[in-house]
Parts: structure tokens; C-alpha cells; sequence
């Protein structure tokens, strides 16, 4: 997982070409005013899902992990928490992995929180378990983009 501003993408460039190309359109797109649903930046290797969405508590957090993508989510307006942890630190399958959707749900295992507001991005890899869209204090609408980019 990593978590920075938008502002400093540039530095995880060498990590992957596929991740520069998804910053790439974080930084070069009108993002405030495109439209919600899915981009195509690259077919199916790589492509956004702007959504508006309702925070919602810590206790309904739902933990997700992926197999196939990466994942930037990246906040346009708002602000949400988001957990995180460790794949193999969770003991318990909700939900078998989906190949289709690309996602499994998990429980039971060792977390960390982090406030990700406008302007900042959170990387998560298929290590990587999340649990994004909660709220520390009260619920919000908020506008994000969450940027796909396939292994």
C-alpha cells in the first residue's frame, strides 16, 4: 500500500509503466467534471471508475483484495477512510474470489486506518486487503476515481 498526494505521482513512475500511464491520466484529466463510470485508458489493462458515493461507518466495512489489479483510488472531492493490511494477516474467506469481478472479501485479521482526502491517492496491490469509502466522524458524499491497472 502507499499512500501519497496526486502532486508527487511522478515518483512511482519506475514502479511500473502501466501505473505511470494511470497517473498520467490522474494529471492530465478534468477531473472535477468527468463524468461518472468507467474510462478506458488502455482496453482492458487500463481503465477508471469515477463514482460519487456515501461514506459509511467503520463498522460496515467491508475488506476487499484483488488478484488481477492494481488499484489507485485516487479522492476528487471529499474525504474518506480507508483500512488496510495484509493478505496473509487475515484468517477468515465472506467471500470466495470472484475471477469475474476480480475480488474476494476477507475478516478477521490485522489492520491499519488512513484518512485519504481530496487530492490524495491510495495504491493498493493484490497483497494488499482494503477497506475504503468509511467515515471517522460523519457520513459524506464524496467523488473519487479509482484507476484499474491489470499485473
Amino acid at each position: 500500500m502507499i499512500f501519497d498526494r496526486l502532486n508527487n505521482a511522478k515518483q512511482y513512475y519506475s514502479l511500473n509503466e502501466k501505473l505511470k500511464k494511470g497517473f498520467d491520466f490522474l494529471l492530465n484529466s478534468d477531473l472535477a467534471n468527468l463524468k461518472e463510470g468507467k474510462h478506458i485508458i488502455e482496453g482492458d489493462t487500463i481503465y477508471a471508475n469515477v463514482q460519487t458515493l456515501t461514506t459509511k461507518p467503520i463498522s460496515e466495512q467491508k475488506w476487499e483484495v484483488h488478484r488481477k489489479y492494481i488499484d489507485i483510488q485516487y479522492v476528487i472531492k471529499g474525504s474518506e477512510v480507508m483500512g488496510y493490511g495484509i493478505l496473509e494477516d487475515f484468517k477468515k474467506t465472506i467471500t470466495p474470489y470472484d475471477a469475474t469481478k476480480d475480488v474476494a472479501f476477507l475478516d478477521e485479521g490485522k489492520y491499519n486506518y488512513v484518512n485519504v482526502c481530496t487530492n490524495d491517492f491510495v495504491i493498493f496491490y493484490p497483497n494488499d486487503v482494503h477497506a475504503p469509502m468509511l467515515y471517522a466522524d460523519k457520513e459524506q458524499q464524496i467523488k473519487k476515481i479509482i484507476v484499474k491497472i491489470a499485473l
